[in-house]
């Protein structure tokens, strides 16, 4: 049985409070991860008649896909209904348990959300079945040094004042794993990459606030139901500064954002060589120009 590390439901319910009263500028990591999710489905030489927004929560991968001119019909998928907009064709359903036939989407988008999964390699298993022979899934997730000064700053401030720590940070998957996680699910032509983001907030209070703001708060099923103390709060907030404060008393966070892509078998698609098939061997390969056998 898969292990639940995430409380899915308190995630559904958080993103619904920060989109009913909406900061503005909240989503700019978001807007970033989009903006570029966009230019990779613009190198793709094909169109997909129906795509899925995979727990998008708040419509930006669905207007991407919408304005990219690729796509004829966009589908979004929430577990949490006051994320919909009027006019949006949706399902409500969990990403963890998708409704969707054997082959029938083109094209599934996803942007930071699959993070939150309990069962990652279970859902790009379901992901991939759903797609169409030579259909395409897109996603970009966070990686596993996002918050990593956030992180050591609770850690240790937890461990000085109480003698232990409990989950606050939520653990996030390593680039090299989410490659294995796609073979292993049946992608062809897997792609991963990352890209680090550092952002610079006023106090340790402000990158909270943000967070929060972003309906991005602990989420992890062991957290403790207990209000933070106040003591504990400010000892992080202090342990954060004597750490990471750069000359101008400003501090850093670190977002790692973990791309991926890839296609659901077909015939039409290269495919490496048969060992041994090969017309010229390497040491002829490598020879400068000129040179003698």
């Amino acid at each position: 049985m898969t292990p639940r590390v995430f409380d899915r439901a308190l995630l559904a319910r958080r993103r619904a409070r920060a989109a009913a009263d909406p900061v503005p500028g909240i989503d700019f990591l978001l807007e970033r991860v989009v903006e570029d999710m966009a230019d990779r489905l613009a190198a793709v030489e094909r169109r997909f008649p129906l795509a899925l927004d995979l727990m998008g929560h708040t419509g930006l991968v669905a207007d991407m896909l919408a304005a990219s001119g690729k796509v004829d019909r966009v589908v979004r998928l929430e577990r949490e209904p006051r994320l919909l907009r009027p006019g949006d064709v949706a399902v409500i359903a969990e990403e963890e348990a998708l409704p969707f036939a054997e082959e029938s989407l083109d094209l599934v988008a996803s942007a930071l959300s699959l993070q939150f999964v309990n069962d990652l390699p279970g859902a790009l298993v379901q992901i991939r079945r759903a797609l169409k022979p030579d259909g395409l899934f897109l996603a970009v997730m966070a990686g596993g040094n996002t918050l990593a000064e956030l992180r050591e700053a609770t850690m240790a401030a937890e461990i000085e004042l109480t003698g232990g720590a409990s989950p606050r940070v939520a653990p996030f998957a390593d680039v090299r794993a989410v490659g294995s996680l796609l073979q292993r699910a049946g992608f062809a032509l897997p792609v991963v990459d990352r890209d680090v983001v550092t952002v610079r907030y006023e106090s340790p209070l402000a990158l909270l606030y943000e967070l929060r703001a972003m309906g991005a708060g602990n989420v992890l099923v062991e957290r403790d139901r207990e209000p933070m103390p106040r003591q504990l709060l400010m000892r992080i907030c202090e342990v954060y500064v004597e750490r990471f404060a750069e000359d101008d008393g400003r501090i850093p966070a670190t977002f790692e954002f973990v791309s991926m892509s890839g296609w659901a078998p077909h015939e039409s698609q290269p495919k490496p060589l048969a060992p041994g098939s090969a017309r010229i061997s390497l040491a002829d390969a490598l020879k400068r120009p000129g040179e003698d056998a």
